[in-house]
């Protein structure tokens, strides 16, 4: 199958007609909007991190990482739960399209949960925070691409 420049002018990564259904908090975008790190705050005061980052065997498959950025939780980020986490997801993937629209040749993002206090940390089994991502990508993902679990990595791959 070849594949051509026109086929992705309109690749959405999210289905077009997605709207949150809770509060996005306010992006703070890359000063450059091709850049690869993008800031959030919650209602709670927890600033928050998205960063892109291209993988070595391929920059076009790309791993996604948030974190709390605030030495409050520096070795216990799985304690940061504030009641935020369906307007954190919300941000993360209005970030995801705003990262995606400027690098629409991205073949795949992947991201992992934190296992939280309680979890049997095992990398071969996902997290409830990676189990909770992949049902979020399955009922939001645009028709050509696909949401895999390998262990407790989430990755979403272009079916073409």
């Amino acid at each position: 199958m070849n594949v051509t420049a026109e086929d992705y002018r309109y690749d959405y990564l999210i289905l077009p007609e997605y709207k949150p259904v809770c509060e996005v908090f306010p992006i703070v975008p890359p000063p450059i909007e091709t850049g690869y790190v993008y800031h959030f705050t919650t209602r709670s005061n927890l600033l928050y991190e998205v960063r892109f980052a291209p993988k070595a065997g391929n920059i076009l498959d790309v791993v996604v990482n948030f974190t709390v950025e605030s030495d409050e939780f520096d070795e216990d980020y799985p304690v940061t739960n504030r009641g935020e986490i369906f307007s954190v997801i919300a941000t993360v993937i209005e970030i995801m399209k705003m990262f995606h629209h400027h690098h629409n040749f991205t073949l795949s993002y992947e991201f992992a949960g934190e296992f939280k206090e309680d979890e049997l940390n095992d990398n071969n089994r996902p997290s409830i925070r990676s189990r909770l991502y992949l049902r979020y990508a399955e009922r939001l993902l645009n028709h050509n691409w696909k949401a895999l679990l390998n262990g407790n990595k989430v990755i979403i791959k272009r079916k073409y």
